[in-house]
């Protein structure tokens, strides 16, 4: 192992924080914003 990059965990965690992130950017756009934000920051 080289790096923590080569972890599966680190991948699979990593491509679940990508779709949230597209997720939310679907949201309505009254909710965009507000908790779209704090869904993109946790």
């Amino acid at each position: 192992m080289k790096s923590y990059k080569d972890l599966e965990i680190y991948r699979l965690a990593y491509d679940l924080a990508i779709e949230i992130h597209k997720m939310s950017l679907k949201l309505p756009a009254y909710e965009l914003y507000e908790q779209g934000s704090q869904i993109r920051k946790s």
